[in-house]
Parts: C-alpha cells; structure tokens; sequence
C-alpha cells in the first residue's frame, strides 16, 4: 500500500478497514443511517453501493403506512427537522419487490424495523428472517416523530427494549441491532438492557425533538409539530452518547449524528464507535458516504493505523 509495509489492499478495498459486527464482516466502518438512503437504488446513479461497509435501507413496518401529512421536513441551523412518519409499503410488498434487487449487490442490507407493539417487532424479523439478501437487521425502539400506541417510544424502558430484543433475537439468526434514543434519563442503563438480552449490536443515536416556527405565519415548519432534528447540531450529543455506552457494553456501537466528513466519522470512533452510519450528510452530498471511505483510507496510511480496533475508544483524557 503506496509502498508502506502493514497495509494492504485488495482491489479497490483496503484490509485495515475491515469491521465485525455481530455475524457480519464490513470491508469498512462507513454505513447509511436508515431512512436517508431509501433502498439504496436511489443513489445509484451518484455511488458504487459496494464501496460502502453496509447499507441500512429505510424503516418497515408489518402494514403499509402513509406517513405524517406534508411539509415533513424542515431546515435548521446546522441540521434539519424531519416527521415522515415511517412511510412505507409494508413488510410484505418489500420483501417482494425491493429485497430482490439487494442480491445485485455484494455490500451488506440492513433492513431497519419499526412496531406500534412489541408483538410487531417479533413478527417482522421472522418475516425477514429467510429472505435472501437481508443480512441483519437494524430494530427501531426510538422513532421520535410517531405516534406510539402506549404514548411513549420504547426506547424510554429498559424493560420494553429488553423484551424487544428478545423477541426479535428469538426469530432470527441474523444480526440484531438495537438502536437506541438519546433523549432517555440514563442511555446506559438502555443499552446494558439490550446487550442482556442479546443484540449484536447498537446503533446510536437516533433523531432528537425539536420544533421549529415560521414566524411569518405563526405556523410550525411541519404539520406534525414536532419533529426528529438530525445534521451537524446533534454531533456532540451523538459522541457523548457513544463515549458513555462504549465504556458500558462490550458489543459494538455504530455511531451516528451529524457525520457529515471523514473528520466527524474519526471522532465518533475514537469516542467508542466500531462503525458509523452517515444520515443527513447524504442530503448534503449524495457521495458522502465513499469520500468518507476514502478519507479514512488516507487517515490510516498517513497515521499508519493497523485497523479500526486500534482508533475504537482511544479518547485520551487530560488525567492521563
């Protein structure tokens, strides 16, 4: 690798990225963040899909849902109010028309799973579980901009995660994520209950609540109120989120919130992540996701990195 003993390449992949989450092996720690790269068709025509370590496509639900009503989406500073309200076909229809196309592909899918009930949750990953193409499954107990049955998102109750996770862990053999909401009293006490109950792995942190008003008309900016904010804001929420969990559980974290360049990627591993998935960044640039690979790619060389292990929780603190 540029003539630098230890490094090694294997066509465009470099071997030092190589990531294990759960029974899954990534050629690199760079993943989409569900429900900013649809199916991953989408941005077909702006990236090659298998330069990327995985892709986690948008949230299913076992019925079809339309969806909050419109504007669903609004700009703030440094970051972006979103409520769509999990629209999607359904697990049924995606299976049949969108799961196929993922076998044109060597990357990894992800499919990211949403419930009103916990029995959902369940039922989905059986449903999942022999589809052909579906490498693991990404479990969303923390959507903030949907209206949940019970009046709370089950990522709030370490009891209501916990038996989640093992709902789901009970249907399938592929690999379980779990990804967690920041807007919890203690997100440690939240993880230790998944990691117990046996996810493979966490993803954090999900969309946080926020409102924003047109002072014009007196209106909030979407019709739902109240929103999930994502982008560069939350990024110093997402890395306390994961230096916390990181020094809690022994599974692996993919971080997430506000990656927008390899930089913000560099920083979410060394605060603890062994991966990190990129959301609003592809709004702002379809290629983000690869110029980031190649960031990493160049970081690595420069820094003579041996793998991600050695960057994953090398916060050095001031009494040290």
């Amino acid at each position: 690798m540029c003539g630098r003993p230890g490094f090694r390449r294997q066509g465009n992949k470099m071997e030092q990225l190589k990531v294990k989450i759960g029974k899954l092996i990534l050629e690199n720690p760079v993943l989409t963040a569900s429900g900013t790269f649809g199916t991953g068709e989408e941005f077909e025509d702006f990236l090659d899909l298998d330069k990327l370590g995985a892709v986690v496509v948008k949230g299913i639900t076992l019925k079809p849902r339309d969806g909050n009503p419109l504007p669903r989406i609004a700009e703030t500073p440094s970051g972006m109010l979103n409520a769509i309200g999990l629209q999607n076909p359904g697990v049924d229809i995606f299976i049949k028309e969108k799961c196929p196309v993922f076998l044109k592909y060597k990357v990894p899918f992800i499919v990211n799973i949403s419930g009103y009930e916990e029995k959902e949750y369940g039922l989905l990953a059986k449903k999942l579980e022999t589809v052909a193409g579906v490498a693991g499954i990404e479990v969303n107990v923390s959507c903030p901009n949907v209206n949940y049955r019970h009046g709370m998102i089950f990522a709030k109750d370490p009891l209501a995660v916990s038996r989640i996770t093992r709902l789901v862990r009970k249907n399938t053999k592929k690999t379980v994520i779990i990804k967690l909401s920041p807007e919890v009293s203690d997100i440690k006490v939240i993880a230790r209950a998944a990691e117990e109950a046996g996810a493979d792995a966490l993803s954090l942190i999900n969309t946080i609540s926020g409102l924003a008003v047109d002072v014009e008309t007196r209106r909030p900016k979407i019709a739902s109120i109240i929103g999930g904010l994502s982008g560069p804001a939350v990024k110093p929420i997402g890395l306390r989120c994961v230096w916390q969990v990181y020094n809690t559980v022994k599974i692996p974290i993919i971080g997430m919130g506000g990656i927008c360049t390899y930089e913000d990627a560099l920083e979410y591993l060394i605060a603890g992540a062994a991966a990190v998935a990129v959301g609003t960044g592809n709004f702002l640039d379809p290629q983000s996701t690869v110029k980031i690979v190649d960031g990493l790619k160049k970081y690595f060389i420069l820094n003579k990195i041996k793998n991600v292990a050695q960057l994953t929780g090398s916060l050095r603190l001031f009494n040290n």
